[in-house]
């Protein structure tokens, strides 16, 4: 004999496979190291808190509705002779229930809604770090400028790095968002939410994170922004404030070679090119004291999801047996062969003063290169060297390599560097730690 389904039956079932499919949702998004939903800022404890309650009132309702429908689909299912349903229109204790009831659960998600939204939104603590985020097509700009030094010449440098942000445990950061050329988005998942860079304006962003241990995060830009969108990514790294204090101090402190050395004899070649002879033992400037303490995050301790896997061109070669000279390296930009120096800067080579491309002061401490597309090693390095525009599209620095095909200039380069010394300039970049 059939029997109806109970409708409470029906209703604890749909309620259970509620509850635990939005589980295991949430459980999924947490293991995820580029989630959300992970408890590391006063930030995300906040956000995370509204979402969860969003989460469980909208299962609650959603359950309730989806119940009562199932049970008039159940329950009603036969068909019999046809009679009019009895009509509701002008009962006011009905009109006004479905008037109170949704009112009151609109202001139970309300205030908590614009409790976040006030306490996201205000301004950072006094004592917080200040850190200017500048966005470019397609790197990032990090200024420290309560971390300021004299240079030689008597003028204020600011701490400034590139595609890297370390920031101290427990303490609260407040970020200064500006861009340079187009709308970009600053985004930790990890750590806080994202915010938008505007040109000619400024956007404010602040967390503090204050719950986990030394741990390193991906950042990307989350605003469509042209060709290399995509590619536009950085690391941020939170470190103890043991730590961070020594990293700051290391990063004011001048590049390993303080000046270039005595050029050796150059001889135009045939191909345009200038052949350099190397000398047999090549004149190398002292090297300040190497500091002590922490200068970086050791690259052999780098998480997988922090470490970049995208494909080289295959059409990019490179002699990776060249071995390179440093003491050459630096002669070749302090120079100018290649046009480095009118783009980065080099603290400590007074020839290196350009502002248009990434600050190159300590780059061998960095782990990646391309604005967080490719690891920082001589592979990757001397590739991006030569033929920077086939590996990063639209990226704005120009094809160094000698007979390198140029993909804007639709030609092959006559005049730019060889492997040879494009093998130097790598060594003098990876001594600079």
């Amino acid at each position: 004999m059939f029997r109806h389904p109970r409708p409470r039956r029906l209703i604890r079932v749909a309620l259970t496979v509620a509850l635990a499919a939005s589980s295991l949702v949430v459980t999924a998004c947490q293991s995820h190291p580029n989630s959300i939903f992970h408890d590391n800022t006063d930030w995300n404890r906040d956000v995370g808190f509204l979402f969860d309650l969003l989460i469980v009132l909208g299962t609650i309702i959603f359950v309730f509705v989806e119940g009562i429908l199932i049970y008039a689909l159940i329950r009603f299912r036969r068909r019999g002779a046809p009679r009019q349903p009895e009509h509701v229109h002008g009962n006011t204790t009905l009109e006004i229930l479905w008037t109170i009831i949704p009112a009151v659960i609109l202001v139970v998600i309300a205030i908590p809604t614009v409790r976040t939204i006030f306490r996201t939104g205000a301004a950072a603590r006094a004592d917080a770090l200040q850190v200017e985020v500048v966005g470019h097509q397609w790197w990032w700009e990090f200024r420290y400028p309560q971390y300021t030094t004299r240079n030689p010449n008597g003028r204020t440098d600011t701490l400034v790095t590139a595609n890297e942000l370390y920031l101290p445990l427990g303490r609260t950061v407040n970020f200064a968002l500006i861009s340079k050329d187009v709308v970009h988005s600053f985004w930790v998942p990890s750590l806080a939410g994202k915010r938008d860079l505007v040109p000619n304006h400024v956007n404010y962003l602040w967390f503090t994170p204050d719950s986990t241990s030394a741990a390193a995060f991906n950042g990307f830009c989350v605003e469509f922004c042209g060709a290399s969108h995509a590619n536009m990514r950085f690391r941020a790294f939170v470190v103890s404030p043991e730590q961070f204090q020594s990293w700051t101090g290391h990063q004011l402190s001048s590049a390993a070679f303080t000046a270039a050395p005595v050029a050796p004899p150059a001889t135009p070649s045939a191909a345009g090119a200038v052949a350099q002879t190397p000398p047999a033992n090549p004149p190398v400037t002292p090297l300040p004291a190497t500091q002590a303490g922490f200068i970086a995050w050791p690259q052999d301790s780098l998480p997988p999801h922090v470490i970049p896997n995208a494909p080289l061109p295959a059409d990019v070669r490179f002699d990776d047996a060249l071995p390179g000279v440093a003491a050459r390296g630096a002669d070749l930009l302090t120079r100018g062969q290649g046009a480095c120096l009118g783009c980065h800067t080099i603290r400590g080579n007074p020839s290196m003063v350009g502002t248009i491309g990434p600050n190159l002061t300590h780059i061998a401490t960095r782990s990646t290169i391309a604005g967080g597309l490719f690891p920082n090693d001589a592979r990757h390095l001397a590739r991006w060297i030569k033929n920077s525009r086939k590996m990063k599209p639209g990226v704005l620095m120009p094809t160094i390599g000698l007979n390198e095909y140029d993909p804007v200039v639709g030609a092959a380069m006559k005049v730019g560097l060889t492997d040879q010394q494009i093998a130097d300039i790598v060594a003098y970049l990876q001594a600079l730690k």
